[in-house]
Parts: C-alpha cells; sequence; structure tokens
C-alpha cells in the first residue's frame, strides 16, 4: 500500500525571527540568521522579522517585519541593544499570531519577545549564538559572570529548545544546567568561497609573490578574540623559516584594531571586506590563524576551509567538529599557546603537507552546505509547534 500523504510536513508555517544583528551588519550571528532568514522563506514559509532599526532602514513597519528602537552596545560601534515594549508585541500577535519564534539573541529586545509568546502560549526556540559570559572574563567584569551565566540559563529555560551550533557548547551549556539543547550546525556558501577566487595581484599588492607565504586572520578586533596570540603565532612562523618571505593579512574592524597596527607594524590591515572582495582576500592567503578561545561556533573556519586555506585552531567549536588534525587542518588543546605556535609551524615544514591540507580543507568544507541546515532548523521548528508537551513555567530570575 503506498503511503498516505498527510500534508503535515508541507504546511507552511508563520514564523518569527528575533534578533539584535542583522545584515548588513558583519558578525556571524548576522550571517547565520540571515541564511536561516533567506532558507526559511525560500522553503515558502511566512517569515516576520523583528530588529533594531539600521541606517537606512524605512521608517514604516510592515507585515513581515518591525524595525524597533536600538541603543548602542558600548565597546562595539555598529552593533546594538533593541527596545520594544511587551505591549507592542502583545497587540502585533494578536492581530497576526506567529505558529513559533525564534529568539536568536538575549538582551531587551529577546526578553520582551519571549515575555509577550509566553503570555499568548506561542512556541519559542531560542538560540545560543554568543558567550556572552566568557566575554565578561576577557573584559575584565569575572565578577558579573556568574550572574550572567544565572540569567543566560533562565532566558533559554523558558524556551522549548534552546539551539547551539556545536557539540562542545551543548555539553558546556547542559553541564551548567541548561536544558533541552540541540544541536544546529553552520554551512558556508562554498561556491562564494572558493580557490578560484585567489588573486595574484591582491598578493602583488601585499608584496608576495606565487611561492610565498600569506599568514591570514580574519574576524572582529576585539579584545574576546585572544588576538595576542596572532602576533606570537606569526613571531614563532618568521623566526623558524627565516629564508621564507611571510606576510600577516589581517581582515575585519573592532576597538583593537590601532592597538594591533601598533604592535604589528608589518602586517596589513584590510579593514572589512563583504562578498566576492572577502571571498578573493581569503582565496588570496595561505595559512589560517584562529586563536579565538570565545566562540560558540567560529563561522570563519568554514569560510578558511572552503578557500582552500589550512587552518590553524584551538580544538574546539567548529575546528573540533571540521579538522581532522594534520589531515585538512591542524589542532591544539584550547589555551595551550605553545602548541598552538608549533601546529602552524609544522604547516610549514614541507611544501608537499601544506598542499594536501590545503586540498582536503576544500574538499571536507565543499560538503557543508546550508541546505541541510535549513532542513534541520525548519524540522525543529516544526516539532516544538507539533509537540503537546508544555511549556516551561514562567518565573522571574532570581
Amino acid at each position: 500500500m503506498a503511503p498516505v500523504d498527510t500534508g503535515v510536513m508541507t504546511t507552511h508555517l508563520h514564523i518569527t525571527l528575533v534578533t539584535e544583528t542583522f545584515p548588513p551588519e558583519i558578525n556571524g550571528v548576522a550571517n547565520t540568521l540571515g541564511r536561516l532568514y533567506d532558507g526559511l522563506r525560500a522553503c515558502g514559509h511566512q517569515v516576520e522579522l523583528i530588529r533594531p532599526r539600521q541606517a537606512g532602514d524605512p521608517r514604516q513597519a510592515s507585515d513581515d517585519q518591525l524595525l524597533c528602537r536600538g541603543w548602542p552596545l558600548p565597546g562595539y560601534p555598529g552593533l546594538q541593544w533593541g527596545q520594544a515594549s511587551v505591549h507592542k508585541l502583545l497587540r502585533r500577535w494578536k492581530r497576526h499570531r506567529p505558529d513559533v519564534l525564534y529568539i536568536a539573541t538575549e538582551g531587551p529586545l529577546g526578553l520582551s519577545a519571549l515575555r509577550a509568546a509566553r503570555r499568548l502560549g506561542i512556541s519559542v526556540v531560542s538560540g545560543f549564538h554568543t558567550n556572552f559570559q566568557q566575554y565578561t572574563q576577557q573584559y575584565g567584569f569575572g565578577l558579573l559572570s556568574r550572574v550572567l551565566t544565572h540569567y543566560l540559563r533562565w532566558f533559554h529555560n523558558r524556551s522549548s529548545l534552546t539551539l547551539v551550533p556545536s557539540l562542545s557548547q551543548r555539553l558546556e551549556l547542559e553541564r551548567r544546567h541548561f536544558e533541552r539543547v540541540a544541536l544546529l550546525s553552520r554551512g558556508v556558501d562554498s561556491q562564494l568561497f572558493h580557490p578560484v577566487k585567489r588573486s595574484a595581484s591582491l598578493r602583488e599588492a601585499w608584496g608576495l609573490g606565487d611561492d610565498d607565504i600569506a599568514v591570514i586572520h580574519v574576524g572582529r578586533l576585539a579584545q574576546e578574540k585572544n588576538l595576542g596570540l596572532l602576533k606570537r603565532s606569526f613571531d614563532t612562523l618568521c623566526g623558524a623559516f627565516p629564508q621564507r618571505r611571510l606576510k600577516l593579512v589581517v581582515v575585519g574592524d573592532g576597538p583593537l584594531r590601532s592597538a594591533l597596527e601598533h604592535a604589528l607594524p608589518d602586517a596589513i590591515f584590510c579593514g572589512s571586506q563583504r562578498g566576492e572582495a572577502l571571498a578573493s582576500h581569503y582565496a588570496s592567503g595561505d595559512v589560517f590563524v584562529f586563536p579565538s578561545l570565545t566562540e560558540t561556533f567560529g563561522n570563519v573556519v568554514l569560510e578558511a576551509l572552503a578557500s582552500g586555506l589550512a587552518v590553524v585552531a584551538y580544538d574546539q567549536a567548529a575546528a573540533a567538529q571540521h579538522i581532522r588534525h594534520g589531515y585538512n587542518g591542524v589542532l591544539a588543546m584550547p589555551g595551550d599557546e605553545e602548541a598552538f605556535c608549533d601546529a602552524a609551524r609544522w604547516l610549514l615544514e614541507g611544501r608537499e603537507a601544506l598542499r594536501c591540507v590545503r586540498l582536503n580543507a576544500r574538499q571536507h568544507a565543499s560538503r557543508q552546505g546550508w541546505a541541510s541546515v535549513i532542513e534541520q532548523f525548519e524540522a525543529q521548528l516544526r516539532g516544538v509547534c507539533q509537540s503537546e508537551l508544555p511549556l516551561p513555567q514562567a518565573v522571574s530570575p532570581r
């Protein structure tokens, strides 16, 4: 007997995405939310977006978008906290009730959305995108880490499901008593980020020939990214291979840029890059150095692998999931700076080994598309909508 098509899986949902950052802002959360938003719409779902207003946005609201007031985030020019009243959201969702919310950020906007949704009995899925509790330690506010962890646990335990991008992040949250945690990984556009985007003219502008080595870093230039190790690892390579021409190329911007330019006077600072220009910068490099210890995932790792770079990273988050040490990249135990520098040095000891690592990196990343991620995300949202389990009790954080 042929299976009966119930139509359940083809029913389109009304999904609301709540986020305090979104393209064209440049960061991993904005990139991920942009991909999820476009992917759900391409599947035919009605997707409502609630976010802070950005420069150039229209003043009027629309049926599929609510732009709220934003407040600058201290130390992060261009990023904002969103502000929206619970009552405004209640009125909107009483008129056009979504089937499910996905709340990507835990700031004032996310909290307002969580409370409004719970009052109306709307299903909520939350995303844990940023290790804010670790950032407090990096910025010298270690005493706030416990308070922030308590708030984040309270916030996410009020949702029916919390999505994290890596297995290591899932284990860390479960150890801290976060409940109902599930994995939603990330993908990469392997057609945009591709070795064919390598630019001889760009490398020439960097002062490099075909056989020279561009050591590249892409990311936000901020305290929590552990960028002191960027200098140490590059100095190690220069000391180990004095006969080779090496150049450090830094792509990105942020509050530490001026300090890094002073500490690394011979490095090339390219500022923020987007689209094809960013892809060309990646592909024109050779070794990608990523010293961060605070990532929930690290989209730049997959972008570097897709671009055919040999990645040096700590064994966590995206690197732990996608790199086999010595095969398509190199890894060090988190926090072991000497091992990190040794791993980078190993890559340059033999030209054939470096070539094989880069080929394997591209081959692996080319299979990590966004389509399967969107499909899994859609299934997780649908599963929460169809679940008959009661929502967690709404209590205030203590």
